[in-house]
């Protein structure tokens, strides 16, 4: 627990301390937004804002993992689950730095192309995909896990090694794309994360607590998660909460910097991640239901006019909808966090209600 602390501490201190310092290097070497011509009117006046501010994410994420680390004995030293968490992360993250870069020399709000984009994730999932069946500790427990999971493994799903490779990339490019496509609103994409990264601490910390392993009741046994380095996880997963709430102090509306998709990716990345090391890939549909949504209403919106040719919606992604309503900024962005909250509580109340059911707690 005291490793978990030290991480979201330290990942907060990083990311308020950092950030400020990022708006001003930014600013001075014109890495401003670009702004979508069709989106809302008043979005236009975000033009310039600096962008790319994902990174002070991924430093404080990274800080207050290593500090965690040095100064705290939980979970040991680095684990092939932290290890690889980080990795696929911070992988996303220079595809969205990339792309961030390349509509900041090129002035426009495309970025690479799909081609090039498509191709780094791809190679970021796909190694990660391989690597997480890979690392098996002392009791043949791997990072990963063959079976589809919704609150731990289900056994009667088993997609085999490549077939679980193709499931892990599938899951990246939706989570990564699904949180690209919620970074709309000043403070949205930041604050939604934070509540679903910290119901991952809250987990990891609660399968660590209920290990599977030697000593167990019987009552135990039956509701015991067999997830390779959980405390490590959490520890991951809080040093990114701390880093997003940092953030977000400089990125709610009115915001002074952008995550881009330098944050966007990378934290997508995490929590697709998050769930394959906790066994939990199905469940993640529920607590991050707000990405969900985000993410439907643009394939619909999409979908519909291509066969239709009539939008469903004023603009997608969804947000974009409420506000060409007349919905003021503020207003749709608490009301989508009170989404989030809503989502995050419910993924954590299902998590513990198996846990219960199998236990007879």
């Amino acid at each position: 627990m005291r490793g978990i602390l030290i991480a979201a501490i330290v990942g907060l201190a990083v990311a308020i301390l950092l950030t400020p310092y990022l708006i001003k290097v930014f600013s001075r070497q014109g890495f401003g937004q670009e702004i979508r011509e069709d989106g809302p009117q008043t979005h236009q006046k975000k033009r310039g804002t600096p962008t790319m501010g994902g990174a002070a994410i991924l430093i404080a994420m990274w800080v207050g993992y290593l500090v965690a680390k040095l100064v705290s004995t939980d979970g040991g030293g680095p684990t092939a689950s932290g290890l690889l968490l980080l990795y696929l992360t911070t992988g996303m993250g220079l595809v969205g730095f990339l792309d961030d870069f390349v509509k900041i020399r090129q002035q426009r709000n495309l970025g690479l192309n799909k081609r090039m984009k498509f191709a780094g994730q791809t190679f970021v999932a796909v190694s990660f995909g391989i690597l997480v069946f890979q690392f098996p500790n002392a009791g043949g427990l791997t990072p990963g896990s063959t079976l589809v999971s919704y609150v731990r493994d289900l056994p009667w799903l088993n997609l085999g090694v490549i077939g679980g490779v193709l499931f892990v990339v599938l899951l990246i490019a939706a989570w990564s794309n699904a949180v690209n496509f919620t970074d709309g609103l000043d403070g949205l994409a930041a604050g939604s994360s934070v509540m679903v990264l910290g119901s991952y601490v809250a987990i990891c910390f609660f399968q660590f607590r209920n290990a599977c392993g030697d000593g167990l009741s019987a009552a135990a046994a039956q509701g015991c998660y067999e997830v390779r380095d959980p405390i490590d996880i959490a520890i991951v997963a809080a040093a990114a909460v701390g880093g997003c709430i940092g953030f977000l102090w400089w990125n709610a509306h009115p915001a002074r910097i952008m995550m881009g998709d330098t944050g966007s990716l990378a934290i997508g990345g995490l929590i697709a991640g998050l769930s394959v090391l906790t066994r939990t890939e199905m469940l993640l549909v529920v607590i991050a239901g707000l990405f969900v949504v985000e993410m439907i209403s643009v394939v619909i919106q999409i979908g519909v006019f291509k066969v239709r040719r009539v939008r469903v919606f004023r603009m997608a992604p969804f947000h974009h909808h409420f506000e060409m309503s007349g919905w003021a900024e503020t207003t749709v962005m608490v009301r989508f966090w009170l989404l989030a909250a809503m989502s995050a509580a419910l993924g954590v109340g299902l998590f513990y209600a198996d846990w219960l059911s199998l236990t007879g707690g």
